[in-house]
């Protein structure tokens, strides 16, 4: 929110210079984000008269103008400006000074060999207004030589952070309250407007929409002459960043950004029937004063009369129902919106704006024939015209809150110490009620208020957040406890092991393009989507890790990487099924491109690059599996990776059929194709949520290691098995041959081809056999080896001779 200092200064009687007041403002919880002095902007720019005018004598368009500069010789300047003349009083730019509309340098030029020395200037090109045809017109008595900055009382512009629960402080004249409370000045009364009614409101107003508007109020202003406004509200206006566009607009904009406080003025001539607040239809339609068409639904709530809807109520007006230049009758209107209606509807319809954000965030109740006075009398002395009697629809909820408060609060909540009579007078400075028994009536404005907890932050904030002493939080003698969840200590223990592998971690958004969350789900799931997203691009919550990872390896690869092996550690989102949480923790691996380079070594590659394969995936998901504490040893391998998979080169790693840990493999061609990334692109992805926990007490000790007395006994054993038999279900049986002197099992050989029956594969097998007391003899080392073989035919597997 911006405002200059004389605006400020309009509301509050102070001497403080902008520094003190931008401290002070800090100081009070109310954030200075910038401070603009336009005078800077303005520097090299001054009043100035026009001597002489004549045609330049090269150029039709041109005239070469005398200008008397209040100091010195008279300057020539070439200037373009059809109504540039003798006589008139302007702002020139002196050479050296900076255009403030286009950043432009002024220098003396020749113009078609005419030196010019410097530019008479337009209101746009001083960024005061949006006219353009013709160079600044000054009044007669405009001095000569002043500078133009002083002559237009170009003041300094904060600009300050609302947080969402001070809608009271979204006017000027809220700020200016809170500045007089913390002793930067004295608050200067508000006018108190008399407002002469002459005849009967010739308009029905009503509210059918208690709930969406509990108060509607409105009257006729007849005979107005709508036109520019002063030049003092259009200066007040453009430092807060709003055009000036005539004064019927510009006055209700005026009210909204001194008081916080949004109304509307229509074209009287334009209504027809009553006007009355009520819930839009399903499928009405009405054209925004942004030239916008909007679809609305039941409950949204509007204003509109016999012909239709004229108003979003509290959001924008209606084109249909706007003043115009030649509007000479309005009706004025001020009203009180639900917050939480306006806040859907505005996110509905997508539309941001200055009424909403105030509207949504809970304007005055109590402040409706007051605003709606201020509003007649400023319309009467710029516009003219007679005013009729007001028109109150409903009533609004100014049913003050009443809280018990204890001083002694401010000490044990705030942290500081504050006198009980000093407590009294900031909250009775910021118009709270104060009884002997500290029964505190909060005013309606501060929506804010609901405790006394609230009413301590009034205390230490007014008294100053500078002076709350820092004081670290108490802590327990001896070692610290550990804060760690158990999921974030694996997390952690995670990352350092992924980067340890060569891994490189991404952090990647929460949300997808609809169509890339629907690529990772199954056929029947929906993905969650964001009503207020922040884009369009943005609308769904990932259901995958994997996603993202391939966007950040595209862009990679896009600027010339050659590889990339990407982990991140987030959430994934799925709708939940009964009793289960919508968020899931995962581990998600993508490895892309080159695995290694080319090289001179033939014996590598034959010297050619070597790309990601299915098994550098599965490589990684059971070393992170047994780094998160999985019995890896235990895990299945099974298919049904997913669509997203090729269905060859992929598959899941089971703890029993059902429990899931992880999925990995090489992506299928489609999901490339999706992502426009080329491949091959293989993945992973862990939920570590499915991860069983660790059973026992823990601890920080280690359990006792004593190797074992006697030499461990290697056997190898070559079967024949179906082709389609997996490696990992043939190892696995054979573990648990003889659990009692097997320890350990692996691969160390599959082969098919010349010598291998059709459809069928040898794989072989190396076993680890560790004897415990006693060294094996003859009969038992062959009574573990048919146990082997006797496991294995289960699976179908048959030992070569």
């Amino acid at each position: 929110m911006k405002f200059s200092l004389e605006w400020l200064k309009y509301f509050l009687e102070t001497e403080a210079t902008v520094a003190e007041i931008a401290a002070k403002l800090n100081a009070i919880g109310i954030e200075v984000e910038d401070i603009e002095d336009p005078a800077e902007k303005l520097a090299g720019f001054r009043v100035a008269e026009v001597l002489t005018a004549k045609k330049h004598p090269d150029a039709d368009k041109l005239q070469v103008l005398t200008v008397n500069t209040g100091e010195g010789d008279p300057l020539t300047v070439v200037c373009g400006a059809p109504n540039a003349r003798a006589g008139m009083k302007g702002v020139l730019g002196l050479p050296g000074a900076v255009v403030p509309a286009n950043g432009m340098q002024l220098r003396q030029s020749a113009i078609r060999g005419v030196e010019s020395n410097g530019m008479m200037c337009s209101v746009r090109e001083l960024e005061l207004g949006d006219e353009h045809d013709g160079i600044i017109e000054l009044p007669e008595d405009a001095p000569v030589g002043t500078s133009f900055a002083e002559y237009n009382a170009a003041s300094p512009v904060f600009d300050v952070a609302i947080t969402p629960n001070r809608p009271d402080c979204m006017g000027v004249y809220g700020i200016a309250r809170d500045l007089a409370a913390a002793g930067m000045g004295t608050l200067k009364p508000l006018r108190e407007h008399e407002i002469e009614a002459t005849f009967a409101c010739p308009v029905e107003i009503r509210t059918d929409d208690a709930e969406g508007c509990p108060a509607f109020f409105g009257r006729v202003i007849r005979g107005v002459t709508n036109g520019a406004s002063p030049d003092w509200m259009q200066r007040r206006l453009i430092a807060a960043g709003q055009r000036p566009i005539s004064a019927l607009v510009d006055i209700t904009n005026y009210m909204m950004l001194a008081f916080g406080r949004p109304a509307h003025v229509y074209d009287l001539a334009k209504l027809s029937g009553p006007v009355v607040a009520r819930r839009a239809t399903d499928g009405e339609q009405v054209e925004a004063l942004n030239g916008k068409t909007y679809t609305l639904d039941s409950t949204m709530t509007v204003i509109a009369d016999d012909k239709g809807v004229h108003d979003i109520a509290g959001i924008m007006g209606g084109e249909h129902s706007s003043v115009q230049d030649g509007t000479t009758d309005v009706l004025l209107e001020i009203a009180y919106f639900d917050p939480d209606r306006i806040g859907v509807t505005g996110r509905k319809l997508g539309l941001a704006t200055d009424a909403r954000t105030r509207f949504e965030r809970g304007v005055d109740p109590a402040w409706l024939e007051d605003g709606l006075d201020g509003l007649t009398s400023l319309i009467q002395r710029i516009c003219g015209g007679e005013a009729s009697e007001m028109v109150r629809a409903g009533q609004p909820p100014v049913e003050p809150k009443v809280i018990a408060f204890d001083p002694t609060l401010t000490a044990s909540l705030g942290g500081v110490q504050v006198a009980e009579d000093e407590q009294r007078c900031i909250l009775e400075s910021l118009e709270f009620a104060v009884s002997d028994d500290w029964q505190v009536t909060c005013p309606p404005r501060r929506h804010d208020i609901e405790g006394a907890a609230d009413l301590v932050e009034e205390v230490v904030r007014i008294h100053g957040l500078d002076n709350v002493a820092s004081v670290a939080l108490p802590r327990v003698d001896g070692v610290a406890r550990p804060t760690a969840t158990p999921i974030q200590a694996l997390e952690r223990r995670l990352r350092r092991a992924a980067a340890a592998r060569g891994l490189n971690e991404a952090v990647t958004w929460s949300f997808l393009p609809t169509a890339d969350a629907e690529h990772f789900l199954g056929g029947n799931e929906t993905p969650w989507v964001l009503d207020n997203p922040i884009s369009e691009d943005m609308k769904a919550m990932r259901p995958s890790l994997i996603p993202g990872l391939l966007s950040a390896a595209k862009r990679n690869a896009d600027r010339g990487a050659a590889g990339s092996r990407l982990f991140e550690i987030g959430r994934r989102y799925l709708r939940a099924k009964s009793g289960d949480s919508d968020e899931h923790p995962t581990l998600a691996v993508l490895q892309a491109g080159e695995k290694t380079p080319r090289g001179w070594d033939q014996r590598i590659n034959g010297g050619k690059a070597v790309q990601f394969d299915a098994f550098d995936a599965k490589a990684e998901a059971e070393a992170l599996l047994a780094e998160a504490g999985a019995p890896v040893d235990k895990l299945m391998v099974m298919g049904e990776a997913g669509p997203q998979f090729h269905p060859g080169q992929s598959a899941t790693l089971r703890l029993g059929p059902k429990n899931v840990l992880a999925r990995f493999g090489t992506l299928h061609p489609a999901t490339l194709d999706a992502f426009d990334i080329d491949g091959p692109v293989v993945a992973v992805e862990i939920y570590l949520d499915a991860i069983p926990a660790k059973k026992g007490k823990g601890g920080f000790e280690k359990p006792h290691f004593a190797p074992p007395a006697l030499q461990s006994v290697e056997r190898d054993f070559a079967f024949l098995v179906p082709a389609e038999l997996a490696a990992g279900d043939l190892l696995r049986a054979v573990k648990g041959a003889d659990k009692a002197n097997i320890v350990d099992a692996r691969v160390f050989d599959v082969f098919a081809g010349k010598g291998v029956p059709e459809g069928k594969k040898s794989v072989a097998i190396e076993v680890t056999l560790q004897p415990g007391e006693k060294s094996y003899k003859d009969e038992e080392l062959k009574a573990i080896s048919d146990a082997v073989v006797a496991a294995a035919a289960k699976q179908g597997a048959e030992l070569r001779g």
